[in-house]
């Protein structure tokens, strides 16, 4: 007669009784692998979402900085030689490399030639920048020294010496363009974008010898920075 319950007179249990639970136990485990593969699978789609994101920003600021370049260059190219400046394409920098001819040696006054030179440039400046003022986080006007100062050859006095000089052209500069007239209509947003900014001599531009190019070193430059660094910081912050 057949054992009841499943059971043999042994009370071990049947060989039907236990082939089901092995089958449930396999049924658990596949289910539990599909979670995973689900949670995985969501995850890596969030993961390519996001460098999709990154990868449209990046694009976007390729195009945004290309653009701004061309805009500067199709209005300046002409006057740069006169002027002795140069259009940075990497960084977005109009620099004006002749700073003897700006200021006087250890001094900030900007000279009168270079406001007349200023007065023609920052205006015309101003009005390139407006169609990108959205895509435009700052417009940093920076002062750049070159590494010597005077007979001095403590190496700490020097940098601070030129921080402060640095600082005081940059700042020099910005006083003089945001008083001229015609750039009265953006003074909000220069007063919200546009800083002086000094960095000694931690800049320095050099010859193709690897020597310091002293003259070019000793510069004012004018920087857009554009916020996709803002906008994918963003984005990495939603993230988490």
């Amino acid at each position: 007669m057949a054992a009841r319950s499943g059971f043999t007179r042994s009370g071990t249990v049947s060989r039907g009784d236990s082939e089901s639970s092995w089958i449930s136990v396999s049924d658990l485990m596949a289910g539990l692998m599909m979670v995973f593969l689900c949670i995985a699978v969501a995850m890596m789609r969030s993961v390519m979402i996001e460098r999709e994101k990154i990868r449209t920003i990046a694009m976007s600021y390729k195009e945004n900085q290309l653009a701004i370049y061309e805009s500067l260059q199709q209005e300046f190219a002409p006057d740069l030689a006169r002027w002795g400046a140069t259009i940075d394409r990497d960084t977005l920098t109009v620099a004006f490399n002749n700073s003897d001819a700006m200021f006087n040696t250890g001094e900030a006054a900007l000279s009168a030639s270079y406001q007349i030179v200023f007065e023609e440039f920052f205006p015309r400046y101003m009005n390139v920048l407006v169609p990108f003022q959205d895509s435009v986080d700052a417009v940093r006007i920076e002062g750049h020294t070159s590494s010597g100062w005077g007979e001095s050859r403590d190496l700490n006095a020097m940098y601070f010496n030129n921080l402060r000089l640095s600082q005081d052209r940059a700042r020099s500069v910005l006083r003089f363009v945001y008083t001229l007239d015609e750039v009265t209509t953006h003074h909000g947003w220069m007063m919200q974008n546009v800083a002086a900014v000094g960095y000694s001599s931690s800049r320095p531009i050099y010859n193709p010898d690897g020597s310091e190019n002293i003259e070019q070193s000793k510069r004012v430059a004018f920087r857009v920075i554009t916020n996709s660094e803002t906008k994918i910081h963003s984005i990495l912050e939603e993230s988490f």
